[in-house]
Order: C-alpha cells, then sequence, then structure tokens
C-alpha cells in the first residue's frame, strides 16, 4: 500500500462525511468539514492512496501552545498498514512546527494500545463533561 500524507491538503466534504460516518458508525451527514477545519483548526492530514482518500485527522488547536487530535479516522481497507499511525506522525511534526507546546488527545479505551502504544502518548489525568 503506498500512501501520500498531506498536511492541509484538499478534500471533498462528501468523502470526508462518509469516512466519518465509517469510522464512528453512523450516517452520513452534510458537515461542512472544510470551513470548519479552516475556521478553527491549526491543520489537518489528508491520507491518500492513487487520489482516494484512505485517511484523515483533524489537529485542532488554541491559537497559542496547545493542539488537539480530533477524528482521526481510516478507511476499513486501510486499516492495519500504518496509517493512522502516519497520520499522527505528521500531525505531531506539523504541531512541534508551529511552535505548539502539547498535543493533546483523548480516546475511548479501545484506543489505547493506539495512541499510547503505536503513537507515544502519554497518559494524563484528565476530565471530561457530557454536555
Amino acid at each position: 500500500m503506498t500512501v501520500a500524507y498531506e498536511w492541509r491538503g484538499r478534500f471533498d466534504n462528501t468523502v470526508i462525511n462518509a469516512l466519518h460516518a465509517e469510522g464512528f458508525g453512523h450516517a452520513p451527514m452534510e458537515d461542512d468539514w472544510w470551513a470548519r477545519v479552516n475556521r478553527h483548526s491549526l491543520g489537518w492530514v489528508c491520507a491518500t492512496e492513487n487520489g482516494e482518500l484512505v485517511g484523515f485527522v483533524n489537529v485542532a488547536w488554541d491559537g497559542a501552545v496547545h493542539a488537539f487530535i480530533l477524528d482521526t479516522l481510516v478507511t476499513r481497507r486501510a486499516r492495519r498498514h500504518g496509517v493512522g499511525t502516519e497520520l499522527i506522525a505528521v500531525a505531531v511534526r506539523e504541531a512541534r512546527a508551529a511552535d505548539c507546546e502539547w498535543l493533546h488527545v483523548d480516546f475511548d479505551d479501545d484506543m489505547k494500545d493506539f495512541y499510547l502504544g503505536a503513537c507515544g502518548f502519554q497518559p494524563t489525568h484528565a476530565g471530561i463533561i457530557a454536555l
């Protein structure tokens, strides 16, 4: 599998919505991802194989030194090939290049081995309030 990774790459909203639906197990929506990431994100990483989007991660930020991993997505057929790990590696590199000092991520228990093991995040105490 030969995959290209692009920081702040172009993508189609329909394709991202389908990828998000597949990744998080819900019906496709009609969100305007392009406007959202351009308005709120430090950047994002697109992974493509032969021009087809096979992975995506959003890197939101506070405008200063904290960046946040959101919506790490890899198509089913591209999983277990290192695509997700490389998406995060590019996000780390670009957040560091933007002078961020911290890259945060939260995740469900089933993703612990991926984020803490494969991607090198360190466990920390955190809190969350469901709204």
